[in-house]
């Protein structure tokens, strides 16, 4: 009977301990089909993740391609409608002559733009000379000076003033600034002092704002130990964060060059339009024809090689405005790496 007992309680020992091992094994199992299936969600997920990222890569490069194909695009119709008469002409010709006569009654037609050029950087010129000083008192203020409240009312006014159409401004200065300029300083009114101060006007959003960036991204300590050294807030400013913000602010200024020169509606409605140097040549109430106003005035009419001389001049234009946003980019590089 003890045999038979002991035996019996073995058999309950061995199905107790074979009831364990199978619901251990079954939550084994369990555990591993959970385990499975996170798995293969997560790969699915994955998959997934990756094919949007390569769409949305692609469609990134696609756009970036077609930004680059329209700029190459623009390039070859400009050449191939304005080499023509570039190489006709001679380019030191073309480019330094003193004489504009497209349509001439008698004799051969002259397609000099030197007096154009002069133009396009005289009032260009003139606009940072009326701007930049402006603008960057207004950016030091902003950055420096300001309190939040008074910062954020200017950062808004120069938001609107971006708003401006140019041909709005360009038409106040018809109204307004042409005859106070010819009451008040003699000539005709139509000037390259009009010009300027309009351009000047166009300019200043984009000077405040590069510059007002640059200041606020020169790095707090510099501000700090001049302080700490015993120097004045002016002092600071002027001889610290300035030459420290000084490649964000060339370029700000280069940038609004490029922009001045190329600018067209607002020019044309104040400076005159007339194709000649000015006599005397500083003469800044001489009214002038910038490149931007004598393509505008004659693509309406231009035939054969005078709308040649026309995209020669968009050439020309193209060229001086690349060249200007490559040393702008190169200031905001130099800025950048300096922080670095």
């Amino acid at each position: 009977m003890c045999t038979d007992h002991l035996r019996g309680g073995g058999d309950i020992e061995n199905a107790e301990t074979n009831r364990y091992i199978s619901e251990d094994v079954d939550q084994r199992f369990i555990l591993l089909d959970f385990a499975r299936v996170p798995l293969t969600c997560k790969i699915t997920v994955d998959v997934r993740m990756k094919t949007s990222e390569r769409i949305i890569e692609l469609l990134l490069f696609l756009s970036a391609a077609t930004a680059v194909l329209i700029v190459a695009l623009i390039i070859i119709f400009l050449l191939k409608e304005g080499l023509l008469v570039l190489v006709k002409v001679g380019i030191v010709d073309f480019c330094l002559g003193m004489k504009w006569n497209p349509i001439a009654i008698a004799g051969e037609p002259s397609y000099g733009i030197f007096p154009m050029i002069v133009a396009s950087f005289y009032v260009a010129i003139g606009s940072l000379i009326i701007a930049v000083p402006l603008g960057l008192a207004c950016a030091v203020f902003l950055a420096e000076i300001a309190p939040s409240w008074a910062r954020s009312i200017l950062k808004h006014a120069i938001e609107l003033l971006v708003g401006i159409p140019s041909v709005i401004l360009g038409f106040v200065g018809l109204v307004l600034l042409v005859p106070f300029i010819r009451d008040h300083f003699g000539g005709w009114g139509f000037s390259i002092l009009a010009g300027s101060i309009i351009l000047a006007i166009m300019a200043l959003p984009r000077i405040i704002s590069i510059s007002d960036d640059a200041i606020r991204s020169v790095p707090r300590e510099y501000k700090e130990a001049s302080l700490a050294l015993g120097a004045t807030h002016w002092h600071t400013i002027r001889k610290v964060i300035l030459p420290s913000a000084r490649s964000g602010i060339v370029a700000a200024v280069i940038l609004a060059m490029a922009t001045s020169i190329g600018e067209t509606m607002a020019v044309l409605m104040v400076v005159g339009n007339t194709p000649i140097l000015p006599a005397p040549i500083y003469d800044i109430l001489d009214p002038v024809r910038p490149m931007t106003s004598n393509i505008l005035l004659e693509m309406s009419y231009a035939t054969g090689d005078h709308a040649s001389a026309l995209f020669a001049t968009g050439i020309v234009l193209f060229i001086v405005v690349a060249v200007l946003n490559v040393i702008s980019h190169t200031a905001l590089k130099s800025k950048m790496g300096t922080r670095r």
